[in-house]
């Protein structure tokens, strides 16, 4: 039996995760931001601790509370988290600040708080839910993009500090699930007054992508399944792809960086000091 923590606990992928963890046996830390408004979760296999991730002192304390319950933690899920949409020229430094507060350092803060525990323990995975828009931007998403692009950053790096120790870091890239990120809870879009500048690439797509909101492709009951997976697999890789969706777009960014490496080869390699 393994414990798990997950932030972002409540809805979406992370409580997905909480259920299928308990079906599995398993026991739960469940982060949620307002426990009181959360129903139908705490029991003897799920602790409920309330968790915003921006607060340290609170990371501390639902790290503490989770030892003190369960005696360890073996997978931290951070899932917390929220999508913005907007051209990155409207965004503003106070909607882009407040978005790596949650996505980045809010991540960044649990993880560090988790660390020492598994470390001790010799054992134990951290798995940042990242998005398939953490490998590949696309327009009117920049700004969200760039908080996942930083998440597959630490985590490729946590990875490498980590190896030998028993604790290793992996990310998932989920694509389209049919969670509730497209509705106004998790997803915002930008306060600006639109620019007729981006209107082609940007504005004009935006209701048809919010118009799928319950219509994506993805089964997140089958994403949590495949989360679990991941965490008990003895040699797991560093970033799995989640949905058809998200293995093309991955792939088609790897064709393209390929083109262009080879494409631009001989300028690069170019800038060396004359021997």
């Amino acid at each position: 039996m393994s414990v798990w923590f997950v932030t972002g606990a409540s809805r979406g992928l992370g409580r997905a995760v909480v259920e299928a963890a308990v079906s599995a046996g398993e026991q739960v830390v469940a982060a949620v931001r307002a426990p009181d408004a959360v129903t139908g979760l705490a029991s003897d296999q799920v602790l409920v601790v309330p968790l915003d991730v921006r607060d340290e002192a609170q990371a501390a304390a639902a790290v503490e509370a989770a030892v003190a319950r369960f005696g360890r933690i073996d997978v931290l899920v951070n899932n917390a988290g929220y999508g913005l949409l907007g051209p990155v020229e409207e965004t503003s430094d106070e909607e882009a600040r407040a978005l790596f507060d949650v996505n980045f350092f809010g991540l960044l803060n649990v993880t560090r708080q988790v660390l020492p525990v598994l470390r001790r323990q010799g054992s134990g995975r951290v798995v940042n839910i990242s998005s398939v828009g953490g490998f590949t931007a696309l327009p009117g998403s920049g700004v969200y993009a760039a908080t996942k692009f930083a998440v597959e950053a630490v985590t490729e790096s946590l990875a490498a500090e980590l190896a030998g120790s028993g604790v290793s870091a992996h990310v998932v890239e989920p694509g389209a699930f049919r969670t509730d990120f497209l509705d106004g809870s998790s997803i915002r879009t930008t306060a600006a007054e639109p620019l007729t500048a981006y209107e082609a690439t940007v504005h004009a797509g935006q209701p048809a992508f919010l118009a799928a909101s319950g219509a994506q492709p993805g089964d997140p009951a089958k994403a949590a399944r495949a989360i679990l997976a991941l965490a008990a697999t003895d040699e797991p890789p560093l970033r799995l792809q989640l949905g058809a969706d998200s293995v093309r777009r991955v792939e088609a960014k790897l064709e393209l960086v390929g083109r262009e490496l080879d494409t631009w080869r001989e300028l690069s390699l170019s800038t060396a000091y004359d021997d």
